[in-house]
């Protein structure tokens, strides 16, 4: 055996490569260990059965509880009964003897009741004891201090009584009742300060956001959990009825309002600052009572008309303070070091264990052989932007948002009578009259809320904003007119401009979308090993097994340790990440633009009907312009495009033969022109929207037949041009086959009625000479195409014969029609099923039993009306119970017939 390197290189070679497989081998045998353990874990021996203990109804922590609770709370009866009812019998130092006796020892026994760990009890007692203060604090006030005021007095008396509570409790740091209380009886010095005080409702409220502050200051102070949501739950409520007392005041006095706004919104403020969890909902809070309070100082200040543009102006500005949060700076990390080899290092015993291999990471060395920027907290004076909080800055930008939605919501009727005011006429059309103008009352300062609207909105690089904006100028050309007090001329004018900019928009909505970012959808997480989730601030994936931090490490490879912190090699297949599907920007703005263009359009054109010219120059611009976006546009745009085209084009139809002075017969036969302009359009269309102008146009040809409909012979010569329309459609290949039965109905349809018009009683005379031929022309067209279908070649010639015939047969009092058609349509129909020919049979058979039917009929009715009236409904029970119980075998009989039917040619 030849080889290229020595003996004693290639015996190295071959270890080497063997010590490796091996390493392989042991490390995917660890793998797979660790897998199975994972996803089968092992079961527990089961422990051995014992009898279970039967289960109490309740816990004797919970009935002590119980216990406690009722004993507690009849003992407070009891003293609150002694007080109001029992007072009055003893004298003034067995008074003061109960009281001090019975408060002191309720408020001393806990003491010694928590030496003994009876923490319930000492509880129970304690509230006894706070509940006899307070009874102490009312007897003192009946006996000693009667004139004192009421008001004042209770104020004093909650003061006095939450800060010995307060020091109660701090004491006896292990009951949880005193501080809660102490802080339940510190919510009343100040407003019952004010009320004795005989202060008017702003002090009150400023009363009330004074004790707010002070219960924030506890909830955000580090006491125990029971103080703190009392505290916040005292803070929230007179808080919030001091803020809605200063958005009331803001409305009558805004000078004494405002100031009380402010202070509630700085404390609000700070709360949403310490705490996070509550930053959004407090500080949107904050940002309304901002806005009650500038926007109130505005109303004062400005005319009636601005009042809702000023505060829209200040909620604004208070958007503005979402963009405080820049950038953050960026500082270095280091990058892990790439492997060398398909399997890395693995760190000597004691340097690493399953702890320090981090999660779909490839452990970082010292060696690192770069660094990644990823974002930093800042540090120092990084900008007051940088330190404002994000739910901050959402709670205050969404507090101004809805105060704009619902300035642009004040600011819609004037859209809506722009848009909608034309369609309700009250003037005749083409009188030359105007109906009068809505809404003449409303502020004109609503344009420049929706200009403000705008303005914000496009200010923003969204998709969301830029569709707001784009609906938001629609609404302020639409509601110009109105606002402005516009003439008729001007108004017409600007709302098909309108109409045109925004169509125009739709076709190229590249303007709109400028600045936007393409829509990309969230990939599918992968939690398959070997899934890259790409994550723009994780490592970058490496093609080596886990790399061991130190400086040093030993060069022999060995089995990582299994964890899910494991890492696959590169070779490891990666699950494909599904795409969730995106709208583009481009389409989401055409299609909105496309929708606001359709409105004004049809605003425009209800708006030309008041004079004759104007009629026929929306309806003429209105077509140019749908037939732009026909050929311009894409998507489902084209085709709804196109259907309006061809009703505009009906439109300008109408509108000449209302002003030329055409009776209804003519107008239908004018209106043929439109089915006539789409079937030589269609041609040459795209699929959908040639389908799509052919259904138009084929509804406008039916309403021209239905205006003909009064007239018989206008009527026939009506069905006799559509027919000539459809024959001539027949001419494309893929519109042969409807077309050219369509064709064939109206034509027999023109002559039918022509031959009513001429009161032709005996139609064979007509439809014979035409039926032969046709009858010819199918059996030559079946010998040179025996899978010809027989309703192709036989059944127009049959259907012009026999279907006159049967409606003549049916009004003729003679003998001789009905026989020879029954005769005829009795040969046509042994001829189908002779020769299996589906329109002979069904053709032939239809037409014998009809004819029957009016034969027998006269001798049927004769028949009933002799019989009894309890036979009919006799027989009709007797057949409804043959059918069901034979129900299933007459369903086969159906198929079986369906079948044969369908088999035929």
């Amino acid at each position: 055996m030849d080889n290229s390197l020595p003996p004693a290189d290639e015996l190295v070679l071959v270890d080497r490569e063997l010590a490796q497989l091996d390493a392989r081998r042991s490390q995917l045998l660890a793998r797979r260990a660790w897998l199975i353990q994972v996803l089968y874990p092992p079961v527990s021996a089961a422990a051995p059965l014992r009898p279970r203990p039967p289960v109490a109804d309740s816990t004797p922590r919970s009935a002590q509880n119980v216990l406690l609770m009722l004993g507690g709370t009849l003992l407070t009866i009891a003293a609150v009964a002694f007080t109001l009812v029992s007072w009055g019998s003893m004298g003034i130092g067995g008074r003061a003897t109960v009281l001090a006796v019975v408060t002191g020892a309720a408020l001393a026994a806990p003491v010694a009741l928590l030496r003994r760990g009876l923490a319930s009890t000492a509880e129970s007692v304690a509230a006894l004891g706070l509940v006899l203060t307070v009874l102490d604090a009312y007897a003192l006030h009946r006996v000693a201090l009667a004139e004192t005021d009421g008001p004042g007095y209770a104020a004093v008396a909650s003061a006095v009584l939450a800060g010995a509570w307060a020091a109660y409790g701090s004491a006896l740091s292990r009951l949880r009742t005193p501080l809660p209380a102490a802080v339940v009886a510190a919510q009343l010095p100040l407003p019952l300060g004010v009320l004795a005080a005989g202060g008017g409702t702003t002090a009150f409220a400023w009363a009330a956001l004074l004790t707010a502050t002070a219960d924030a200051a506890v909830a955000l102070w580090p006491r125990p959990v029971s103080v703190r949501i009392t505290a916040g739950a005292a803070a929230t409520a007179l808080g919030g009825w001091a803020l809605l007392t200063g958005g009331w005041l803001s409305l009558v006095t805004p000078w004494s309002g405002a100031p009380l706004l402010l202070a509630g919104a700085a404390v609000t403020l700070y709360a949403a600052w310490r705490v996070p969890a509550f930053a959004a909902a407090a500080s949107a809070v904050a940002g309304l009572a901002v806005l009650a309070a500038s926007g109130g100082l505005l109303r004062a200040a400005l005319p009636p008309d601005w009042a809702v543009p000023g505060y829209v102006l200040c909620a604004l500005a208070l958007t503005s303070t979402w963009r405080l949060g820049g950038a953050q700076p960026v500082r270095p990390e280091p990058e892990p070091a790439p492997a060398g080899a398909a399997l890395g290092p693995v760190a000597p015993a004691g340097e690493a264990g399953p702890a320090d291999v981090r999660p779909g990471a490839v452990g970082a060395g010292s060696g690192s052989a770069g660094a990644r920027s990823v974002p930093a907290a800042p540090v120092g004076a990084g900008g007051f932007g940088a330190r404002v909080p994000r739910g901050i800055r959402t709670g205050l930008a969404g507090a101004g948002a809805g105060v704009v939605a619902l300035g642009v919501v004040w600011a819609l009727p004037p859209v809506v009578a722009g848009l909608l005011g034309p369609v309700v006429r009250t003037t005749g059309v083409w009188s030359g009259e105007h109906a009068a103008r809505p809404l003449a009352s409303f502020p004109a300062t609503a344009l420049l809320v929706l200009a403000a609207a705008v303005a914000a909105l496009a200010a923003l690089p969204r998709l969301w904003a830029r569709c707001g904006a784009l609906a938001l100028a629609w609404a302020l050309l639409t509601a110009l007119p109105v606002s402005l007090g516009l003439p008729y001329a001007a108004t017409l004018a600007l709302q098909l401009l309108t109409s045109a900019a925004a169509l125009w928009l739709a076709v190229r909505p590249g303007p709109l979308s400028r600045g936007l970012r393409p829509a990309t959808a969230p990939a599918g997480r992968a939690d398959a090993p070997g899934t890259d989730a790409r994550d723009p601030h994780a490592a970058p994936r490496e093609a080596a097994g886990p790399a061991v931090s130190g400086a040093s490490a030993p060069t022999t490879a060995g089995p990582p340790v299994p964890g899910a912190g494991t890492s696959w090699p590169a070779w490891a297949p990666s699950r494909p990440r599904a795409q969730a599907p995106a709208a583009e920007p481009a389409a989401v703005l055409g299609w909105t633009a496309y929708v606001v263009g359709l409105a004004s359009a049809g605003s425009a054109v209800a708006l030309a009907l008041d004079v004759r010219g104007a009629t026929f120059a929306a309806l003429g611009v209105v077509l140019a312009l749908l037939t732009g976006v026909a050929v311009l546009g894409t998507d489902a745009r084209r085709v709804v495009s196109a259907v309006g085209a061809v009703l505009a084009a009906t439109g300008l139809v109408f509108a000449v033969a209302a002003a030329g002075g055409f009776e209804d017969r003519w107008t239908a036969l004018a209106l043929l022109l439109v089915p006539a302009a789409t079937a030589a359009l269609g041609s040459g269309a795209p699929r959908p929207v040639a389908l799509a102008v052919e259904v138009a146009g084929g509804s406008v040809g039916l309403l021209a037949l239905g205006i003909a409909a009064s007239r018989p012979a206008f009527l026939a010569l009506t069905l006799a041009l559509g027919g000539v329309i459809a024959a001539a459609t027949a001419v494309r290949p893929e519109r042969r086959r409807f077309a050219s039965w369509t064709a064939a109905v109206l034509f027999l349809l023109a002559t039918w009625v022509r031959l009513a018009v001429w009161d032709v009683t005996a139609p064979e005379a007509y439809t014979l000479p035409v039926s032969v031929p046709a009858l010819v022309v199918g059996y030559l067209r079946r010998r040179r195409d025996p899978e010809a279908s027989s309703w192709t070649a036989y059944g127009p010639g049959l259907a012009v014969t026999l279907l006159p015939s049967l409606p003549a047969a049916w009004v003729d009092p003679e003998w001789a029609r009905p026989l020879a058609l029954g005769v005829a349509a009795l040969g046509v129909t042994l001829l189908g099923a002779r020769f299996r020919l589906q329109a002979l049979l069904v053709l032939g058979g239809a037409v014998l039993a009809l004819d029957g039917l009016h034969e027998l009929a006269p001798y049927v009715v004769q028949v009933v009306g002799a019989l009894p009236r309890w036979l009919p409904p006799a027989l009709a029970g007797l057949l409804l119970l043959a059918v069901g119980a034979t129900y299933e075998q007459r369903l086969r009989d159906a198929r079986r017939l369906r079948e044969r039917l369908g088999r035929m040619r």
